[in-house]
């Protein structure tokens, strides 16, 4: 009992310490009054709630090709529970980070029956497809930011050794956690796989539901859900520059490099990436010019009200999932009943 309670402790608190401890460091000395005047009349929300469709699509974009991947294991999931089980992940892993894809799985194991060992093996092979994704997002990105680079050290008189230098120890003290939090997390992944090669026949299923991607019947179909999967993600991010005056002229390419480098901030684990997405995003905006206290804002604000999106699909989907067993449940008693008015007649 002890020991259960310790791991969650330890799964729980650790995360929301780190995230907390960060989001201290850089929001001390940030001027909370101009935070409120932004909220209060400084942005335009009218590109926020542009904004938020996109965070929506993602996430249905996602159940689709969840869909695609399954097709080949005979399995033909209802969208509808795809994507609910899809938002209750991201919700849930607000609370408890990376618990999110275990949960969406036991959500179509629960309400389509589907082996949960396949749904991980299918799951592990979206991961690799979206890791090889945002390694391509990566790779344009550099490859279109050396001459940006080149000329914003030019005209500013600074040079890379420099912006370097004024990098403050507490910062590669930051980036140091959240490199160490990222590595912890992957051996704690890869320990949990070897429970699933425990026995031969769940590491059977599980092959095989990794397996699956090789075997797309429209493999087209998966390749455009995946680019509208991270399309999404970069709108939902990008619309946002236009809500505030400081961003609004940076343009798409610099967003870009915030929405890469935020990716990789991500893999930190806490929730929603709080704090290392919040360091990563200030810092690629005070590199473009914008001032220390305005990207600190920009960072806080969008992240919170994207957040709070992911809140309110998690609930949405609860609400939902629980309409659908409740159904289910009616259905089953009605057919329960007319099977024995049945046997009464005969």
């Amino acid at each position: 009992m002890l020991k259960t309670v310790l791991k969650f402790t330890l799964r729980v608190g650790l995360p929301l310490l780190l995230a907390a401890v960060i989001l201290r460091w850089m929001y001390n000395g940030v001027e909370w009054g101009a935070m409120w005047a932004v909220l209060d009349g400084g942005m335009n929300w009218w590109w926020m709630l542009l904004s938020m469709p996109f965070g929506v699509s993602a996430q249905v974009f996602r159940a689709l090709r969840w869909r695609v991947a399954l097709k080949p294991l005979g399995e033909k999931p209802r969208l509808s529970v795809c994507c609910n089980s899809i938002f209750l992940s991201y919700a849930s892993s607000l609370a408890v980070p990376r618990v999110g894809e275990v949960l969406r799985c036991g959500m179509l194991t629960r309400y389509e029956g589907i082996s949960f060992t396949r749904l991980i093996g299918s799951v592990v092979s979206e991961r690799i497809v979206d890791m090889f994704m945002v390694l391509l997002f990566s790779i344009v990105t550099l490859l279109t930011q050396v001459p940006v680079f080149m000329r914003f050290f030019d005209e500013t008189g600074l040079d890379l050794g420099g912006f370097l230098s004024g990098f403050t120890a507490s910062g590669y003290l930051v980036t140091a956690v959240c490199a160490l939090a990222a590595l912890g997390l992957v051996i704690i992944l890869l320990k949990k796989l070897e429970f699933f090669s425990r026995t031969k026949a769940k590491l059977s299923k599980l092959i095989e539901g990794m397996a699956s991607v090789a075997h797309l019947h429209n493999p087209w179909l998966f390749l455009f859900y995946s680019v509208g999967i991270w399309a999404s993600y970069y709108l939902h991010f990008y619309i946002a520059f236009f809500c505030f005056d400081y961003t609004a002229q940076l343009g798409p390419i610099a967003a870009m490099v915030a929405f890469v480098l935020g990716c990789f901030a991500v893999l930190v684990p806490t929730p929603n990436g709080a704090g290392p997405w919040h360091f990563v995003v200030k810092t690629v905006l005070v590199l473009y010019g914008v001032q220390d206290n305005e990207a600190a804002v920009f960072a806080l604000i969008v992240h919170t009200l994207q957040t709070l999106l992911t809140v309110f699909l998690g609930l949405y989907a609860l609400a939902a999932l629980a309409m659908t067993r409740a159904v289910e449940s009616h259905a089953s008693c009605a057919v329960s009943a007319v099977g024995n008015e049945c046997d009464d007649l005969s």
